[in-house]
């Protein structure tokens, strides 16, 4: 377990107070992290309360074995894992989809260029390929492909040729090599951003198929939340937050059939309650958290 590197919750109390309806409810959440969601949360269950959380991280897992709460169980899985829970056996379903601090500053991640470590980015280390793996393997219309769809990089194409080009003379393995890499071949950058924010985004997001399994996580909620169960998702940048947009909005309106115009229409399924950004005083006081949007959602009654 990394004791060294601290994390801090970001829209901890706002989180928690949109989840919790009940304090006799079961609760998911998704994704444990550090345990500051959840910790909090139990604070405020009672003795009927239960709360059920999700990692893939072993290290969070270890983080989990410290809360000796009989309401409290983890499993090691990823969060679209939510689905194989009971039908309507959730209250509330909380989703912070942010890498947390701790697996941004052990250099032994390989998640940030800011320190030299392994080319990982693997959120489950004890599975799947690593990014460095993959690099070795992947051709550069690959490559080009992931980082821009998933970093929005304008310099996709000429960062994966760097990186076939590099990889033909040596292997690349570790986080400053790559970073390095791809500045040589990111012309033009965004104020204040380094230029290998993008790629490093992209390929973490692609490596633990991010945003599939949210919108299978998103997709299992339906049948998991009871009537009036809340669902509570933060996100941390645009790609993430557009699906959970659409997501709530696709299901919060009545779909009408053309084909059929005397049919029964699909009823919503969602109600859209809120959307909340850290304060100025959390930014100040933890800049990471400054991208966060946390949407907020209420299921409707089940038919």
């Amino acid at each position: 377990m990394e004791s060294t590197w601290q994390h801090t919750t970001v829209l901890l109390k706002e989180a928690v107070e949109a989840l919790l309806t009940r304090t006799d409810g079961t609760y998911v959440d998704a994704t444990f992290g550090r345990g500051g969601h959840s910790r909090l949360l139990l604070s405020k269950l009672g003795p009927q309360g239960r709360l059920i959380a999700f990692d893939k991280d072993p290290d969070a897992i270890a983080e989990a074995a410290t809360i000796a709460d009989p309401r409290f169980s983890i499993r090691h899985q990823g969060f679209s894992n939510i689905g194989a829970l009971p039908p309507q056996s959730a209250t509330g379903i909380l989703l912070d989809l942010g890498v947390s601090s701790p697996q941004i500053d052990n250099p032994a991640r390989g998640f940030s260029f800011r320190n030299d470590g392994p080319l990982d980015m693997r959120m489950d280390t004890t599975r799947g390929e690593s990014v460095a793996e993959w690099l070795a393997t992947a051709d550069m219309d690959q490559i080009a492909e992931v980082i821009r769809d998933y970093g929005e990089e304008r310099f996709a194409v000429p960062v994966a040729k760097a990186i076939v080009a590099r990889r033909a003379e040596r292997a690349i393995t570790g986080t400053a090599d790559l970073a390095q890499l791809v500045a040589g071949a990111v012309k033009t950058r965004e104020w204040g951003q380094d230029p290998a924010t993008r790629t490093f985004q992209a390929l973490r997001i692609f490596i633990n198929a991010e945003l599939q399994e949210l919108q299978q996580a998103l997709e299992a909620s339906l049948d998991l939340l009871q009537p009036q169960g809340r669902l509570v998702v933060i996100s941390f940048h645009s790609l993430e937050d557009r699906i959970v947009k659409q997501f709530i909005a696709k299901h919060s309106r009545e779909v009408f059939d053309r084909r059929a115009p005397f049919a029964e229409p699909v009823k919503m399924r969602l109600k859209a309650l809120d959307r909340i950004k850290p304060s100025a005083d959390e930014v100040k006081a933890n800049p990471r958290s400054r991208s966060a949007i946390m949407r907020v959602a209420e299921r409707t009654e089940v038919a």
